[in-house]
């Protein structure tokens, strides 16, 4: 098969690429060519590329792109031009140019939706009106127009329905995985203390994803500082690219007089990430909405015990087999888990085994790459058949 997945293939945009980058490697592998249609700005850093695949840069269109995502002149050519040369187009997100514009161009090609949690309602709340008016004008109407809406956890069905007012006859779930034998071996315990300067006997708490509102950094911020009144024994490092909340954080920081206790080391990448869920003895991550976050499975798999919103695509049932620590949204809920996870060391570790388990059950790449890649074939082959039947 041909591929082309369209999504802002950059380090800024978090788990869509990721998502992206895994599923290649699968579909690469099995004999695939995969393709990345990706809109940018200058300066915009590319994530890398599987071997094998190619990564299609598109220059955003200025000003206009400020109104409606990723708008780009390259990317409606390319379309144009190249669109029948695919067997699959894979569209990530919703309320961007990329999720449109295939459906201008082409009628014939089968298209495929991924969600990624942004119709649940904290996300449909965000530039409501931006988004009110697309429906109004395209999105809507295109997203029925779907041949498959991939979803990554059992809540975005209820979304979808909710969304379009009605069940959308071909959607699938098939969630996030990753690459469980990557998170096998990590660097000795230590080493990004030492890189960091952190102290050696202090219990760390990692926060590791965009500084973006969503992800609840507004609540997790104050929950660290209470904790820190009541025990003098952690440090939270807050690992992540900018997104609109590292100057909110650094006030807070400021204002409360936490630069020891709370630490922004910026995106972390390879070995230095490996290094830092070696080294955590807490994962956090409180977020408003999530399709399913890449970074709570790599924390999971790497056996760090995580303390996480329902919201982050695993739903309520990880929290009832203990593979991790589920808090609501709120500071006092946040500080009284990580309480309970760093000072109650049974409790931590049935949290590391079981979700170690969960991860490797249910959440490896090349079972749930080659579930999308039978998807995939499903809907050539009845798009030929359709062909077949209603020749030209």
């Amino acid at each position: 098969m041909r591929i082309l997945h369209i999504c802002a293939y950059t380090w800024s945009i978090g788990g869509p690429a990721r998502m992206i980058y895994d599923h290649t490697q699968v579909a690469v592998a099995a004999g695939h060519q995969v393709d990345i249609l990706s809109p940018m700005s200058p300066g915009d850093k590319l994530y890398p590329a599987p071997e094998g695949s190619r990564v299609i840069p598109c220059l955003r269109t200025p000003f206009i792109s400020r109104f409606f995502r990723e708008v780009s002149q390259d990317l409606y050519r390319y379309l144009k031009a190249h669109s029948a040369d695919y067997d699959i187009i894979h569209c990530h997100g919703l309320w961007h140019f990329g999720s449109i514009a295939p459906f201008l161009v082409d009628k014939t090609v089968p298209k495929v939706i991924t969600v990624h949690g942004v119709l649940d309602a904290w996300a449909l709340r965000q530039s409501r009106w931006k988004k009110q008016t697309m429906d109004f004008l395209v999105q809507k109407k295109f997203m029925a127009r779907a041949d498959l809406i991939h979803i990554l956890n059992e809540d975005e069905r209820q979304d979808v329905e909710n969304y379009l007012g009605y069940k959308h006859p071909r959607i699938v779930l098939i969630p996030n995985g990753i690459e469980v034998a990557d998170f096998a071996k990590l660097p000795p315990k230590g080493q990004f203390k030492k890189e960091f300067n952190l102290e050696v006997n202090q219990r760390m708490v990692l926060f590791m994803s965009r500084l973006n509102i969503k992800k609840g950094l507004d609540l997790l911020l104050p929950a660290f500082r209470d904790y820190c009144r009541q025990h003098a024994d952690a440090v939270l490092v807050l690992a992540g690219a900018d997104d609109g909340y590292q100057q909110q954080a650094q006030q807070f920081i400021s204002q409360n007089g936490l630069e020891k206790q709370i630490r922004l080391v910026g995106m972390l990448t390879g070995e230095t990430k490996l290094a830092a869920l070696s080294d955590a003895d807490v994962f956090v991550l409180p977020s408003y909405s999530e399709g399913l976050s890449m970074a709570v499975l790599e924390a999971m798999a790497a056996g760090v015990p995580t303390v996480v919103s329902d919201r982050v695509g695993l739903g309520r049932k990880v929290g009832e087999i203990q593979a991790a620590c589920l808090t609501d949204l709120n500071p006092e809920s946040i500080g009284k888990q990580l309480d309970a996870v760093l000072h109650q060391a049974d409790y931590a570790e049935t949290l590391r085994k079981n979700a170690r388990q969960l991860v490797q059950t249910q959440y490896e790449i090349k079972a749930v790459g080659h579930q999308l890649l039978q998807e995939y074939q499903n809907l050539v082959f009845s798009s030929h058949q359709r062909s077949e039947s209603h020749p030209a």
